[in-house]
């Protein structure tokens, strides 16, 4: 048996005992270190997306505990980290090396058992698990989690950030503090905009050049001010209709919006944007989705030479009951950076 907080209804999550999970012949079996408190876990908390898994979690590192007969790249004790957009290698993006939008969606919590729980067994190990650096903490690589590996894949590849250019990112929590922090890195004038004091704070910690309260100032009057007429690019991290089209209109012409946040059920999965004054002014609104298998080496090579630090962005380390307090303060937007559960007891 093992401990894992488990999902019982809309708002209703428990700690309790339950069986560890069994693996299959190609599957690996890890002792869950460390699992990151994700936007996506309260969505379904909420009974935005419905319960798929009763033990959810998706931002998770361990140690392997246990392989089946068919795996041949891990061994029990190995350091491991779980990229959260798993897949199968049958379907035709698995095989365009697009493996983040693979038809399976083999994602922990939603295609098994996840990351909230002592034990997760992994299914095709040697495809959806990879080797951990020595040098880089279980705490830290939960940050990873699914907010910093999308928001690279979305800066780095998906509208494609260069130097000197202007990016704007509504919404500070995870996803938005990582994509700063990337988008600082890679040589751009960055500005959060937040409604929480102490999450502005921390986004300046992390990169960004400028912050705007949006409580009390028009953040798109003031983007367009600071960048003489518009960003480069804008980055919707929280995917409520406001901070879209926030980001939309923050634009110049010819500028790109990257979609990472997803919508809450009061949006129901659609926003209405500005399509004529996009055509005219040649705005590209682009969304991305996690990160291929073939780019994390990258990214977890730019973390363990500390050219990337997504542990600066975690608040505290958690117990799993404490989960759910973390679910009721990101309702009312108390929450501050990211955390992490590494106490399963």
């Amino acid at each position: 048996m093992m401990k894992a907080l488990v999902i019982e209804g809309v708002k209703k999550a428990v700690v309790k005992e339950v069986p560890v999970p069994e693996i299959e012949k190609d599957g690996i079996l890890i002792k869950t270190m460390a699992n990151g408190v994700c936007r996506s876990d309260w969505h379904v908390w909420v009974g935005d997306h419905g319960i798929v898994q009763p033990i959810i979690g998706h931002e998770f590192c361990g140690i392997v505990e246990e392989v089946g007969p068919e795996v041949k790249n891990f061994k029990r004790g190995d350091r491991v980290i779980v990229p959260f957009s798993g897949s199968d290698g049958t379907c035709p993006h698995c095989q365009a090396g697009n493996t983040n939008l693979c038809d399976s969606f083999l994602v922990p919590g939603t295609a098994y058992q996840g990351g909230y729980g002592e034990y997760v067994a992994i299914p095709k190990g040697d495809r959806n698990v990879m080797h951990l650096p020595d040098g880089l903490s279980f705490a830290d690589a939960a940050a990873l989690g699914c907010r910093f590996m999308t928001s690279y894949h979305g800066i780095v590849d998906r509208v494609q950030v260069l130097p000197g250019e202007s990016v704007v990112v509504y919404g500070c929590g995870g996803i938005g503090l990582s994509a700063i922090h990337i988008a600082a890195n890679m040589g751009a004038t960055v500005i959060g905009v937040d409604i929480n004091e102490n999450n502005l704070e921390l986004a300046k910690k992390l990169g960004a050049d400028y912050v705007i309260n949006s409580l009390n100032t028009n953040p798109v009057e003031a983007v367009k001010e600071l960048t003489k007429g518009g960003a480069d690019v804008s980055v919707d991290a929280l995917g409520i209709a406001e901070t879209c089209l926030n980001g939309i209109n923050s634009l110049r012409k010819g500028g790109r919006h990257l979609q990472v946040g997803v919508t809450t059920k009061k949006e129901g999965g659609f926003i209405s944007i500005p399509v004529d004054e996009m055509v005219i002014a040649e705005k590209s609104f682009i969304t991305t989705l996690g990160i291929p298998a073939a780019r994390f080496n990258k990214l977890l090579d730019q973390v363990a030479k500390g050219k990337l630090n997504p542990g600066q962005m975690v608040t505290r380390e958690i117990s799993l009951s404490e989960v759910e307090g973390i679910f009721e303060d990101m309702s009312n937007f108390k929450t501050t950076g990211t955390f992490v559960v590494t106490d399963f007891s």
